[in-house]
């Protein structure tokens, strides 16, 4: 026992830049501040199971040791390199590198949940970041300079610049609405791993997590089950309850649309 608890040591010394650095990470920057939520969820869940846990066999694996020390390698990649997302994920490795050493793959697969869900404390890489963003900017831009002139506003849009005859306005990253989507993705799938007994109900839920904003941009919206189209709601008659029931299966009439 005393080599794991030695490891263990040795591994929160090698972290504790990293895992520094992002808690300063989500404290400063509320793109960010959902990841205090994260860690604590999971280990909620972990609490949540524990008797199934308990339960198991203890099969220690040596594996485990190839984990860690992949861990170690890409911690170092990423700390030469200056590239935050792959530290922060070897911390992640690590961990499943360490119960796999200690307890098993079969525990590992039993806390596969809560190990993966961490994976929403860490900020994606910049680079994928602003691949994702910036097309975003230029639609909302394009659309904006399609609908403004509908509106009696002359409008030169100039990449993600729009320009009005009294001033100029930018479409910021934040108008992408990724950083915010990121959250509601957490959120959704923690809601829906401890409320829907289903993996389909949750993938469900997850993909609706921006209904508000379908519901204020669609004319219409069509709602599909098991690959087929269930109905058809005006956005003014549409609420979260009849979509709801329509995503299970219900028909329109039956859901009152």
């Amino acid at each position: 026992m005393w080599q794991v608890l030695l490891l263990a040591a040795v591994l929160v010394w090698l972290y504790a830049p990293v895992l520094g650095h992002l808690i300063g990470q989500w404290s400063h920057d509320p793109n960010f501040s959902h990841g205090f939520f994260v860690p604590a969820f999971s280990l909620f869940v972990l609490w949540q199971d524990k008797g199934r846990l308990a339960s198991l066999p203890l099969r220690p694996a040596w594996s485990g040791l190839v984990l860690l020390l992949a861990a170690v390698g890409i911690l170092t990649a990423g700390v030469l390199g200056a590239e935050l997302f792959l530290a922060r994920f070897s911390f992640l490795l690590a961990i499943g590198g360490l119960v796999v050493l200690v307890y098993g793959w079969n525990h590992l697969r039993m806390a596969v949940f809560p190990w993966l869900f961490l994976l929403f404390m860490i900020p994606i890489p910049s680079i994928i970041f602003n691949q994702i963003t910036f097309p975003l900017q230029l639609l909302a831009s394009k659309v904006a300079a399609v609908t403004l002139p509908l509106l009696g506003v002359p409008v030169l849009r100039e990449g993600n610049v729009i320009q009005l005859p009294a001033m100029a306005l930018e479409v910021a990253e934040a108008c992408s609405g990724i950083r915010s989507l990121i959250t509601l993705v957490a959120l959704g799938v923690a809601w829906a791993h401890l409320m829907l007994p289903r993996f389909w109900m949750q993938a469900v839920l997850v993909v609706s997590v921006e209904l508000e904003e379908i519901l204020s941009l669609a004319d219409r919206i069509l709602v599909m089950f098991a690959g087929r189209i269930v109905g058809e709601v005006p956005a003014g008659r549409a609420d979260e309850r009849t979509l709801g029931l329509m995503m299970a299966g219900a028909q329109a009439q039956e859901a009152g649309a």
